[in-house]
């Protein structure tokens, strides 16, 4: 059954070295028992690809149901493989074209005829059904391609109408990827409220992500309810954990700082976190902060979305790549965002910059400087568009990113 011209003297050379000595066949030293045992594996396997890749087309015959398939197997295997399909589908009259010959079965015997060199034209309302199962059991996060075309070899696509759309569900995989992990990722479930004040009462209890379990306070924002700037941070760190407010620690004292010099009012903004709860890790005695993962921010999300949907900012400045992710639902690149304006939830106007706690931990004192320079920029150039009552700059200017 190989497809080879040598097919034949490879057979005639082992029967004269059986001949000789029977044992032959067992010996796994001799070049024609290898080369055969590996042209039977690929035999083994095309037969296996058969039974596996063949797709029946259901035709009218003679006023009878019939259905049809098409396939070009590697090797002359039709014989050896059309019994699997007489004992499944025994119930239902077919029949298979290959290239080599075809096989037909009329519910009593299997017939063989010629071949046929080309798929013909089906037109056949199950396939639009085997299509849509198709599309409904393509997994897209366990696609690998290559392993894919090792079990599905492209040669036998031609004639599996499932293969025309591999290409547009290989597109379509990393949206539908990201979809299934939003549906499975558990999130935090935001009561119905009026007012902040409530917001802030049941967001206390909540429990949607593994870091609420660390013993400590969720940490709300703070600020007025007709604020028209928010500032968006990471998440508390370990005295607004231990006070339950925002931005009280060493890093919101620099805020302060860089608030004054640009002559804004803390006391107008609204300040909050992207993550309600404190992540840490002990210390000896000191909590660590520690950075929360994807699934974390996500399961926080509502809250802060709650929060947008109540002041109804005009501008949102994110502190950090953490806070930028929550806020635009995507991952950025911190230093080239700087200087950009996004396109927020409800279309806000969105601004990433450092976080202040950045320039705490850096060892040079001219990176702290240009950090804090950044932050101090971007928030003067919030503060003279919606703080002071500026009139805004055209927004559809080329430094606009819409997300």
């Amino acid at each position: 059954m190989f497809r080879s011209d040598d097919v034949w003297h490879l057979l005639y050379r082992l029967l004269w070295k059986i001949k000789a000595n029977p044992r032959i066949v067992g010996n796994p030293a001799d070049p024609d028992v290898i080369e055969a045992e590996r042209r039977a594996k690929q035999v083994s396997r095309d037969i296996h690809k058969m039974h596996a890749f063949v797709r029946f087309n259901q035709v009218d015959v003679d006023g009878e149901e019939h259905f049809i398939a098409w396939h070009k197997p590697q090797h002359k295997i039709l014989r050896a493989g059309a019994g699997f399909f007489k004992r499944r589908f025994g119930a239902m009259r077919w029949s298979i074209l290959t290239p080599d010959e075809s096989a037909h079965w009329n519910l009593k015997a299997v017939t063989y005829g010629p071949g046929v060199e080309t798929q013909p034209t089906f037109s056949d309302s199950i396939e639009a059904h085997w299509l849509t199962y198709y599309r409904s059991i393509f997994n897209p996060a366990r696609i690998k391609i290559k392993a894919m075309k090792k079990e599905m070899p492209v040669r036998y696509w031609e004639s599996m109408p499932e293969t025309r759309i591999i290409s547009e569900l290989l597109a379509e995989a990393p949206a539908r990827v990201e979809q299934m992990r939003l549906m499975a990722q558990p999130r935090a479930t935001v009561p119905p409220h009026e007012t902040l004040t409530e917001l802030k009462a049941s967001c206390r209890d909540c429990s949607a992500c593994p870091i609420s379990c660390s013993g400590g306070k969720a940490v709300f924002g703070e600020g007025p309810a007709t604020a028209r700037i928010m500032l968006v941070g990471e998440q508390p760190g370990d005295e607004e954990d231990l006070s339950g407010r925002p931005f009280i620690g060493p890093a919101g004292q620099l805020l302060n700082e860089v608030l004054e010099s640009c002559e804004i009012d803390r006391a107008k903004l609204y300040v909050t976190n992207a993550v309600k709860h404190f992540k840490w890790e002990p210390r000896g005695k000191r909590r660590l902060h520690q950075r929360p993962n994807g699934s974390e921010i996500l399961a926080c999300k509502p809250w802060l979305l709650a929060e947008l949907e109540s002041i109804k900012p005009s501008v949102i400045v994110c502190f950090g790549s953490t806070a930028a992710q929550s806020v635009l639902g995507i991952k950025i690149s911190l230093t080239d965002s700087l200087g950009k304006v996004f396109r927020g939830p409800n279309n806000v106007e969105v601004f990433v910059t450092y976080h202040p706690s950045a320039a705490l931990r850096v060892p040079s004192a001219d990176k702290r400087d240009e950090i804090v320079s950044a932050i101090a920029m971007t928030m003067k150039g919030v503060a003279d568009r919606f703080y002071r009552e500026v009139t805004p700059a055209d927004s559809s200017s080329a430094n606009t990113v819409s997300v």
